[in-house]
């Protein structure tokens, strides 16, 4: 291996041409913007910015590569690929083309001087960008007279090439005409521009006789030791080298046909897991590393299907998304099934029912809470072998009700509150969604888009159990206490007592009391243990305190009961709640 200089001249003439590529295996874009900030502040300051790691392609590419990101299409045939360094240079490539979407970066024509004395001055100044109705903002950023205004001058002047054109085109109009001003302008920008021209990113060179899996190696050694490789990017890299496809067209392929699955996890989180469930392997990394890839890419149609019929389950069970999803295991084991079930209308509807039944209990009970791959693999064992028609329901460990019974009364009014990752109160809200969770004052059923945009309400407001019932926090946040309704019902709610707010839905309803107490039962929420209030009369603090807690603690177990109801119901599959 050998370690040269290269300068970003002499890089960006590779990247431009095609000659220096990125095997298809690396990742994409990782660095935030402010790493992007760092590197160019390292550059402007001399200051040195890291190394790369090439190998070195002969008369045929060992790997399928792809050019660099913002790269026009390649000229001249692969010379190099990049092991090592993509971020760095992607960074230097997209900056200095003005590239990134969201942000374009600055350059102080003179150092911005520090407020603090122990801060050093900052040279590059990176602006977010947008766009609305065609128009890119904020406009000053393309205004050479308000760039120059702020000091700033833009990096896309300051690229490798002869630009002596556009910096002086650019000087004129910041300055506005004023030809001594341009030229002492034009002297600042060229200093800076030398700072970009004699940057020097020193890389090793893996010679072209290196084998493809010793290459491998050391792109993962290496990238593991700065900006740790997840499984996938790994197996990526192992795919490449020993089938020639890649897990990435996958993973691509998998985001088109399912484009709601990102909503739930990662792609390539799922697509390995269901191909572990499908090899009879638990879902661990260990696991990952000796999945049969030429396998996962045989068997690829069936897998995809798979995913989209869960999701298309999920979504029928009103399970939208994984800040709401009880227990993440059972998209993967749901989507290694789907291939299984049954397509005879009568069977089809059979295996539905078997899957929510394992569905709900797995969200109902403490199942996954600890060993969670261990136990899906098990799970997922015993409902393949009900689809296969070689075992009963006994085969299923989550089915056993003496290991995992349905939760008591007591375990549901206990049960936290649901924005955290408690399974139990997360799969009480599941059950409050799955009965359609109208608004209570727009009538509008939760949805895939609108659940995202609705918040955590507090039937009984909390600052009234808190303050006037003299009730701890984590008695008012209980799951029970909790629906998902719009900000704007919400702010219409606020902290009024329950008898309060439900009258004045009641009155701006068109239908009345009736359909308030329709959409609470959407909810799984009793309306008449809810419509309590008339706090604010009672003379006596302590007296106000008791009453509030005696109706919170009555609510609470009503609620209780009719969540007890609804889970009753899917917990024997059935689609229809009481």
């Amino acid at each position: 291996m050998e370690a040269r200089n290269r300068y970003v001249p002499d890089w960006f003439n590779r990247i431009r041409t095609g000659q220096v590529r990125l095997p298809r295996f690396q990742r994409l874009e990782s660095w935030t913007h402010s790493e992007v900030t760092s590197l160019l502040e390292s550059v402007l300051r001399g200051l040195p910015g890291g190394a790369a790691l090439v190998l070195e392609v002969g008369d045929r590419e060992q790997f399928i590569s792809r050019p660099m990101p913002g790269a026009p299409k390649p000229i001249e045939r692969a010379s190099e690929h990049l092991l090592d360094g993509q971020q760095r240079l992607t960074a230097l490539w997209r900056s200095l083309h003005d590239l990134y979407d969201d942000r374009s970066y600055f350059a102080f024509v003179d150092e911005e001087k520090a407020e603090d004395e122990e801060r050093e001055p900052r040279v590059v100044c990176g602006i977010g960008r947008w766009t609305r109705n065609g128009q890119r903002y904020p406009m000053w950023t393309d205004s050479p007279v308000e760039q120059y205004g702020r000091g700033l001058v833009p990096f896309r002047l300051l690229q490798p090439g002869d630009l002596g054109k556009q910096i002086t085109a650019w000087c004129d109009e910041a300055t506005k005409g004023d030809l001594g001003l341009s030229r002492d302008l034009m002297a600042r920008v060229f200093s800076l521009k030398e700072h970009v021209t004699n940057f020097n990113i020193p890389f090793l060179s893996l010679p072209v006789e290196t084998p493809p899996h010793v290459a491998i190696k050391v792109f993962v050694k290496l990238n593991t030791t700065s900006v740790e490789l997840t499984p996938f990017d790994i197996l990526v890299a192992q795919g490449e080298a020993t089938t020639g496809q890649s897990l990435r067209d996958l993973e691509a392929d998998l985001r088109r046909r399912a484009p709601t699955l990102a909503d739930y996890m990662e792609p390539g989180d799922l697509l390995l897991s269901v191909a572990a469930f499908r090899q009879d392997r638990p879902p661990t990394e260990a696991s990952f590393f000796r999945l049969d890839l030429k396998r996962v890419f045989e068997e690829w149609n069936e897998l995809a299907i798979g995913v989209e019929g869960a999701l298309s389950f999920l979504e029928e069970e009103r399970v939208f998304d994984k800040q709401r999803l009880p227990t993440v295991m059972v998209v993967s084991v749901i989507s290694a099934l789907w291939s299984l079930m049954p397509r005879s209308l009568d069977e089809h509807g059979q295996g539905r029912t078997l899957l929510r039944k394992y569905l709900w209990r797995s969200f109902l009970t403490r199942r996954y809470e600890n060993a969670a791959s261990t136990r899906a693999l098990q799970d997922f064992r015993g409902l393949r072998s009900i689809l296969r028609k070689e075992a009963t329901e006994t085969s299923v460990p989550v089915f056993d009700e003496t290991e995992y019974p349905p939760p008591t009364l007591e375990e549901l009014k206990s049960a936290s509150w649901p924005k955290g990752r408690d399974i139990l109160a997360r799969g009480i809200l599941a059950v409050s969604l799955r009965g359609g969770g109208h608004d209570l004052a727009d009538d509008r059923p939760a949805t895939r888009d609108s659940v995202k945009k609705r918040e955590y309400h507090h039937l009984f407001p909390d600052s009234l159990l808190m303050d006037d019932g003299k009730l701890a926090e984590s008695e008012s946040s209980r799951a029970l206490n909790c629906v998902l309704i719009t900000w704007h019902t919400n702010r219409k709610i606020a902290a009024k007592e329950p008898l309060d707010y439900l009258r004045e839905r009641i009155d701006k309803a068109t239908l009345g009391e009736p359909e308030i107490r329709w959409r609470l039962k959407t909810h799984a929420a009793p309306f008449d243990s809810l419509n309590v209030g008339g706090y604010a009369d009672e003379l006596h603090a302590v007296v106000r305190a008791q009453n509030i807690k005696t109706d919170y603690e009555a609510f609470l177990e009503k609620r209780a009961e009719l969540v007890g109801q609804a889970i009753a119901t899917l917990w024997r599959g059935e689609a229809r709640l009481p």
